[in-house]
């Protein structure tokens, strides 16, 4: 294969990628196909199953990975984050408290679009903030709907447990009182793409005299509405 850019660790790894497009590959495929070493192409595959880019079918073979189907989503959502501004700021004038729209990054989630109170308190969270995916209601929704043995290792830690995720999936929406920070309230919601995969959480947050100790009665029903109208800006692209 002639695939070249100079960083050669970079070009044989992308080797092993393009092979796998044709279908399912044994480690003796890979090397006929890519010209790689045998340890060379094995100590590849095995790097990139690590990061889920690779996985192995029933038969031990080597297969696209899932984590690929995940980039390739997160690269066709720039009409949600186009949406998501004017829906933010309707969802914060319904509810009167900051909205805000989170993704998951590995142990993390970022806010990736917000729109603010523009008076009194408020619980800031400026786009590009990084919090903690161990507490806040929007933390639950990005880990509720995911693989159960993911589930267990995000659980490790967290302010939450698995009868609230239950609870989340249950419901559509979670809250969290003083579970982030003290003092703060929030409720979120997810946004799903066209397959039904969790992408995104819509959320609100305030001070908890504003949103009480039961946020979700108040504001849940708004939640909801705003996730899932910007889940149907994905429907309509018919990205997959």
């Amino acid at each position: 294969m002639d695939i070249s850019s100079g960083v050669g660790v970079l070009d044989k790894a992308a080797a092993v990628l393009t092979a796998l497009e044709s279908g399912p590959m044994t480690l003796a495929g890979l090397v006929s196909v890519t010209g790689l070493a045998r340890p060379t192409a094995h100590r590849l595959a095995v790097a990139l199953e690590y990061h889920r880019l690779v996985g192995r079918d029933l038969n031990g073979r080597f297969v696209l990975g899932p984590r690929l189907g995940e980039l390739a989503q997160s690269a066709g959502e720039d009409r949600l984050l186009a949406t998501a501004g004017p829906i933010l700021a309707r969802l914060r004038d319904i509810t009167g408290e900051s909205s805000q729209l989170f993704r998951r990054q590995g142990d993390i989630r970022i806010c990736v679009a917000a729109a603010e109170r523009p008076t009194g308190l408020r619980d800031t969270v400026p786009v590009g903030g990084q919090l903690s995916m161990k507490a806040g209601s929007a933390a639950q929704i990005l880990l509720a709907w995911e693989e159960p043995d993911r589930i267990q290792r995000g659980l490790v830690q967290a302010h939450f447990n698995a009868e609230t995720l239950a609870t989340v999936r249950h419901r559509g929406w979670a809250q969290s009182v003083a579970e982030r920070e003290p003092g703060v309230a929030s409720v979120s919601a997810p946004v799903r793409s066209p397959s039904g995969k969790i992408i995104a959480a819509v959320s609100v947050s305030g001070p908890i005299e504003r949103l009480t100790r039961s946020p979700g009665r108040l504001h849940a029903p708004a939640v909801v509405a705003a996730a899932e109208k910007l889940s149907s800006v994905l429907r309509r692209t018919g990205r997959e």
